[in-house]
C-alpha cells in the first residue's frame, strides 16, 4: 500500500493512493481507522483487513494538499550507509575513509521537529551559502523491538519513502570540527514523501532494496544511483540502531546519502539558492519536490513544488 498524510477542505488525514486517487480511511471506514497514520502504524495487524476494504471514493491529487507522510516521527536516525558518498564526500575534503567506518554503520539524530513534505518551500537558513541536498531512502519501523537481530529486521521495516536531508555545507563544516556530529548544519529541514510505500509493495533482499534513486536541480539530472548499492543494508542498520535500545513504531531510519547524491560530490555545479526546484526519485516510491525559499523583509517566497506519486 501506498500510505499518504493529506489535507482536504482544511482537515489533515492518513490515507491510501490507489487507483490514481485517495482515498481518506477515517472517512472510508466510517470513522473506525484513525485519522493519524502514527496510530494506524501501531495497531497495523488491527487496521489492515478495514483499510484493504476501502475501495470507494476519494480524491484526486490536485486536489488535496500533501504532507510528509509522518508529519511528527518519534525520532529520524539517519546512517551513513553507501560507501561511494563517504569517500567521495571525504575525499573533496583532503580525507581518507576512516578504518571505523567498515567496522560499525554509524548515525545521528536529526530534527523530527523540522520535517517538511512534498511541495513544502525550504528556507536557506541565515548566513549560508552552500545549501545542498541529499538523496536518500528511509525506513519507517513498523513494531516494538529491541536488540533486534539483522536476521529478523525484516518483520520490523513497515514501509520506505524518499528522504532528503538538507545540508548547511558550510555550517556543517565549522561546527563539526568541534568533532561532535552535524547539529545546526541538517536542523533545519528534513523532506519525506510524497508517500510510505509497505514492504509488502517491495522487494527486499538481505536487507536490500533495488531500486534506482535520481535527484534533479530545476529539471538537470545532478544525481542516479541505486538503494542495492548501501555497504551496510537496512537489516544491519535497524541492528545497530536497536543495539541495547528500544525501537517502536514511527521511528524513521534513514540510509545516508547515495553515490553522487549531492551537490557536495560533484565537481563543477554551484550550491542552491532561493528559487531552485529540486526532485528525488526513488523507483515505487515516487517523486518528492521541493523548493528552495529564504526569509526576507516581504516574507516567505512563495514558489511551489509538485507532487507525483
Amino acid at each position: 500500500m501506498k500510505f499518504v498524510t493529506f489535507e482536504v477542505d482544511g482537515k489533515r488525514q492518513a490515507g491510501i493512493f490507489k487507483d490514481s486517487r485517495i482515498i481518506g480511511l477515517h472517512e472510508a471506514s466510517n470513522g473506525v481507522i484513525p485519522e493519524d497514520l502514527m496510530k494506524i502504524i501501531v495497531d497495523y495487524p488491527r487496521y489492515q483487513p478495514l483499510i484493504e476494504q476501502c475501495h470507494n471514493g476519494g480524491y484526486t491529487l490536485e486536489n488535496v494538499r500533501l504532507y510528509a507522510p509522518l508529519p511528527h516521527p518519534i525520532s529520524i536516525r539517519d546512517f551513513y550507509a553507501f560507501e561511494d558518498h563517504v569517500i567521495t564526500a571525504r575525499g573533496k575534503r583532503g580525507l581518507d575513509v576512516v578504518p571505523e567506518w567498515y567496522e560499525i554503520p554509524v548515525f545521528y539524530f536529526s530534527n523530527h521537529l523540522a520535517v517538511k513534505g512534498p511541495g513544502d518551500v525550504v528556507l536557506r537558513p541565515d548566513k549560508c551559502e552552500k545549501l545542498d541536498y541529499e538523496l536518500e531512502i528511509a525506513c519507517v519501523i513498523g513494531k516494538e523491538g529491541r536488540n533486534i537481530k539483522a536476521s529478523q529486521a525484516k518483520d520490523y521495516m513497515f514501509g520506505f519513502m524518499i528522504m532528503n536531508d538538507w545540508s548547511a555545507r558550510d555550517i556543517q563544516a565549522q561546527e563539526m570540527k568541534v568533532g561532535l556530529g552535524p547539529a545546526k548544519g541538517k536542523d533545519f529541514a528534513t523532506s519525506f514523501g510524497p508517500s510510505l510505500v509497505t514492504t509488502d509493495e517491495l522487494s527486499i533482499e538481505q536487507g536490500k532494496l533495488d531500486l534506482q534513486m535520481e535527484a534533479f536541480v530545476n529539471g538537470e539530472q545532478y544525481s542516479l544511483g541505486n538503494a542495492k548499492n548501501m555497504y551496510y543494508s537496512f537489516a544491519e542498520l535497524i541492528e545497530q540502531a536497536s543495539r541495547n535500545v528500544t525501537l517502536y513504531p514511527g521511528e524513521i531510519i534513514g540510509s545516508g546519502t547515495v553515490g553522487s547524491g549531492c551537490i557536495l560530490e560533484q565537481s563543477g555545479r554551484e550550491f542552491l539558492k532561493p528559487g531552485d526546484r529540486v526532485d528525488l526519485s526513488i523507483t515505487h516510491l515516487g517523486t518528492l519536490t521541493n523548493v528552495v525559499g529564504e526569509e526576507d523583509a516581504h516574507g516567505l517566497l512563495s514558489e511551489n513544488g509538485g507532487d507525483s506519486l
